[in-house]
This record gives structure tokens, C-alpha cells and sequence, in this order.
């Protein structure tokens, strides 16, 4: 009578598994249990195994997850490939980008030259002879 109850620990947590898995897996599972059961391995040792392995399988939902992953992977491919494909169509040249204005690209001489004339113009006072700045910093 112990056997039989051991047993029927053992075949309600496999009805755990989903139908599919019993279909393939459940009769060597089962045989699987009796030989270790006549080994000496406890039969709560067994039906804890085989629920947690119930477990995993219930939350891994098979090929819709695989269809889902396959979905994402594509998304990121596409994203991936975008990115570029948005750079190379860019209008303006890729140094031109990261450049604020064109003076920043001019190098500064190590030792002081001459000096050079003040700057005249609509820009910096219309030639007065002292610039005038006009306070945005974005063009002078």
C-alpha cells in the first residue's frame, strides 16, 4: 500500500505537466519514478522534481514564445539598421555635424602674433573703429 500511495504522489505531479508533454514524456517519467523509488529515492524528492519541472514548462509557453523572440529580433534589426541608414542620408557632412561654428575648427598660434584689426561691420559696430559687440555669441 505504501508503493501505491508513493506512486500517486508521484502521477498527480506529473498531471501538472501541460497535455503535450505527458503525451510525449509521461510514461518514461513514470517508469522513470518507479526505478528510482525502488532505488530508495523518496517519493516526495520525486513529485517536488517533477513539479518544479511542471513549473518551468507551464511558464515557457513553447513555439509563441518562440514566434515572439523571432518578432523582437527583427525589431531590433530594423532599429539597428535605421540608425545608420538616417546618418548616411544626412544632409549636412558628418564634421560639419559636431562643429558649433567654423572658427572652433581654426588652430590658436602658440606664441601671440600681431594684433590683428579690430572687426568692422553690420556685425560689430558698422566701422567705427571700435568693435561693438553685438551679444550673441552664436556668430561672432
Amino acid at each position: 500500500m505504501p508503493a501505491s500511495r508513493s506512486m500517486r504522489l508521484v502521477m498527480s505531479a506529473l498531471r501538472c505537466y501541460p497535455r503535450r508533454w505527458r503525451r510525449r514524456h509521461g510514461d518514461e517519467a513514470a517508469e522513470i519514478a518507479a526505478l528510482l523509488m525502488r532505488d530508495g529515492t523518496p517519493a516526495w524528492s520525486i513529485a517536488w522534481s517533477y513539479l518544479v519541472g511542471a513549473a518551468r514548462a507551464r511558464l515557457v509557453t513553447g513555439p509563441r514564445r518562440r514566434l515572439g523572440l523571432a518578432a523582437a529580433a527583427l525589431l531590433l534589426a530594423a532599429g539597428s539598421l535605421g540608425a545608420p541608414l538616417a546618418l548616411l542620408s544626412s544632409p549636412a557632412p558628418a564634421n560639419a555635424a559636431n562643429m558649433p561654428h567654423a572658427h572652433a575648427a581654426r588652430p590658436r598660434p602658440a606664441t601671440p602674433g600681431p594684433a590683428r584689426p579690430p572687426r568692422t561691420g553690420p556685425r560689430h559696430g558698422g566701422g567705427l573703429g571700435t568693435p561693438e559687440r553685438c551679444g550673441r555669441r552664436d556668430h561672432c
